[in-house]
């Protein structure tokens, strides 16, 4: 999941213009949701990869990938035309709603099978 993020997240900023295709029409400022949910994939594969906060990093990519869910579906009512790409196809955009279920679970199935770190004592009390 740390590499799909990785990967995802870096798209954002080489090619955005397919992910600002499919942001919701009624949230305007497509550059500012793309570079947004970008830093937010980055940073969950990021923290993915570190075993003391893997359980809150895949808490927290659940979390965005329901919140990313309404640009899917966006992504499937805009989809069709003549010669679609890849982000208008509609065989990929409405296949992807269900992916997208699929990587809420997978996500929360790392978070509970990655156990929560003890905190450490501190420094005898004097």
């Amino acid at each position: 999941m740390a590499l799909l993020l990785l990967y995802t997240g870096t798209l954002h900023f080489v090619s955005p213009s397919g992910f600002e295709s499919i942001v919701p029409h009624f949230l305007g400022a497509p550059a500012f949701w793309v570079d947004a949910s970008g830093v937010a994939e980055l940073a969950c594969g990021l923290a993915l990869t570190v075993r003391a906060v893997r359980r809150t990093a895949a808490l927290a990519a659940a979390v965005l990938f329901v919140v990313v869910f309404p640009a899917n579906i966006q992504m499937a009512l805009d989809s069709g035309g003549a010669d679609p790409d890849l982000f208008h196809n509609p065989v990929v955009a409405w296949g992807r709603l269900p992916l997208q279920i699929l990587l809420v679970a997978w996500a929360l199935f790392i978070a509970s099978r990655t156990r929560a770190r003890p905190r450490r004592a501190g420094p005898p009390a004097r």
